[in-house]
């Protein structure tokens, strides 16, 4: 990992204090796992899973996904393709059974559709999450650490901490960093902790700024989590991150590495992110109910050898 030690062109932290940051979190998440449930979905054991289901009140349901988009926007230059193949003009009159098909491509990890990023998502020095070389990423596709790892899905108990409920703001603006104070103070606001093996969600209101101002290019500008945070994720041992942002700021709080957050989380934690999520009907769900605590399913493609899937995660409350 290779970094300017200048901190003056960009954030607070030096890439000398990120480098330890990210020591320390690697060596706290102790011998990595890259095979079946690995990284840090070990902290959601199968009893917090069954545990979670007593998390379900009411049995209302509510996305955490947003609409995938087919227009091209500041944010989503490379939009995902919908194209109907069928029926023909012919067959749509014409007597006897048709069938209407369709056929869908998506840039996985863009700036603007919900996506979960897989464990091979991250190369650091010629390596993935765990030590496991960069090389098994062909153009045929990730020989380890790919999203069919989640196969049979995750489910466990989600946490939603709303940091502009926190701040008594409508959303953050971009350039903003959510830290571990942000999420400790709203913890206490909402009446809620986050535990081990918890799939934790911030939302920062990254998508209540683009429906009511429009879009813009969050490849330069967005709100993520300051570096620092991801020492929270670890000493909750949280199992799954999701935000409503990229959960990585813009400008970076550290000179000359874009993604800290999605460093220190994916490959020195081994924690699956989920990425441009929505959380505008949960928030409301939740604080009417009183409770920021739901039983959280999500369930990826099963695309082999893929570094990451569209997701549509469901609470269930």
């Amino acid at each position: 990992m290779t970094a300017s030690a200048d901190p003056t062109a960009a954030g607070d932290m030096t890439a000398r204090d990120f480098r330890e940051l990210y020591e320390r979190l690697r060596r706290r998440s102790g011998p990595p796992k890259v095979t079946g449930r690995c990284g840090a979905l070990r902290h959601l054991t199968p009893d917090r899973v069954a545990a979670a289901a007593a998390e379900v009140r009411v049995g209302r349901t509510v996305s955490l996904a947003a609409p995938i988009e087919t227009v091209r926007s500041a944010d989503d230059p490379e939009p995902a393709v919908h194209r109907m193949t069928g029926p023909s003009p012919g067959d749509i009159d014409a007597d006897g059974l048709h069938f209407a098909t369709d056929r869908f491509a998506m840039n996985v990890h863009g700036d603007a559709d919900s996506h979960l990023d897989a464990l091979c998502h991250v190369v650091v020095d010629g390596e993935l999450y765990g030590g496991v070389p960069a090389s098994t990423v062909t153009a045929e596709g990730a020989r380890m650490l790919s999203v069919d790892l989640l196969e049979d899905g995750i489910a466990g108990r989600g946490v939603l901490l709303d940091i502009p409920r926190l701040r008594g703001v409508p959303w953050l603006e971009p350039g903003d960093h959510v830290t571990s104070d942000d999420l400790t103070a709203a913890e206490l606001a909402q009446g809620v902790r986050v535990g081990a093996g918890d799939l934790l969600f911030v939302r920062v209101g990254h998508r209540l700024r683009r429906t009511e101002l429009g879009a813009w290019n969050a490849a330069e500008a967005r709100v993520g989590l300051h570096p620092t945070a991801v020492e929270f994720l670890a000493a909750r041992e949280v199992a799954v991150l999701g935000g409503d942002g990229n959960n990585d700021s813009a400008p970076s709080a550290v000179f000359d590495i874009a993604f800290p957050v999605h460093v220190l989380a994916i490959h020195a934690m081994g924690i699956h992110l989920m990425d441009y999520l929505q959380f505008e009907d949960l928030a409301p769900a939740c604080a009417q109910a009183g409770r920021w605590s739901f039983l959280c399913v999500v369930a990826p493609l099963r695309l082999t050898g893929a570094t990451g899937s569209p997701v549509n995660p469901i609470a269930v409350l």
